[in-house]
């Protein structure tokens, strides 16, 4: 049985064209994207793509896609990325996986960021998931505090016992900041503070929104862009 998150992920796929340098997320949904992408490539299709973590290179040599590192490239064509919240004005969290600054550098550098998000992910405003804060480990626990004084509860991400160290050598701070009222406020406010390398928050960055509707049809959403 196809699942929504396989019906929007294989869906982005065919936004990629021959010849372009497509920027490939991290995470259970992209993975169908990825793998169909890998199944037009073993068919004759021609691209490249550029990796958000060293999780996604992996999948991306075994479905046979021929990779780049984003200092060989001036700019990406597409990137094809999930999402753990995205809201009506397109603004997203993401970074439940681990990989958000990579995630960001790659989809800021994209000529067009494509989310593909199954309905659960589909909110109102933002806030319901923990905002992801990618933190150095020099003076983590002066950065927290700084960030709890925004007005967000914070918790160090951990795991096997230890704390969770993202591919770049940080660490996460997963913060609950309730439903997020202003969440270009907040995201300027966070990378204001010294110690934090980067947050979830990825504001006015998505272009198009795959996702599924209660009848199981996809729902391809395109935003507006504010002149």
């Amino acid at each position: 049985m196809t699942t929504e998150k396989q019906l929007v992920g294989e869906k982005a796929a065919e936004f990629v064209e021959d010849g372009m340098i497509i920027g490939l997320g991290t995470g259970s949904t992209v993975r169908y994207t990825i793998e169909k992408i890998g199944g037009l490539v073993q068919q004759g299709l021609s691209i490249q793509g550029v990796a958000t973590s060293i999780r996604t290179e992996q999948l991306a040599k075994e479905c046979g896609i021929p990779l780049l590192s984003l200092e060989e490239v001036d700019e990406l064509d597409l990137a094809i990325d999930g999402a753990d919240e995205a809201d009506p004005a397109f603004h997203l969290i993401k970074g439940g996986g681990g990989a958000l600054l990579r995630e960001k550098i790659i989809a800021s550098s994209a000529r067009r960021f494509v989310v593909v998000a199954d309905p659960s992910k589909m909110v109102e405003q933002l806030g319901r998931f923990p905002l992801p804060v990618e933190v150095e480990t020099f003076g983590y626990k002066m950065t927290e505090k700084k960030i709890r004084s925004l007005g967000g509860a914070s918790a160090l991400r951990v795991k096997e016992g230890k704390p969770y160290i993202t591919d770049n050598g940080h660490y996460i701070f997963d913060c609950d900041f309730g439903l997020i009222a202003s969440p270009e406020e907040l995201e300027r406010e966070l990378n204001l503070i010294p110690g934090v390398v980067e947050n979830g928050l990825f504001i006015d960055m998505a272009d198009t929104i795959i996702t599924v509707n209660e009848k199981q049809e996809i729902q391809v959403k395109k935003r507006t862009k504010q002149e």
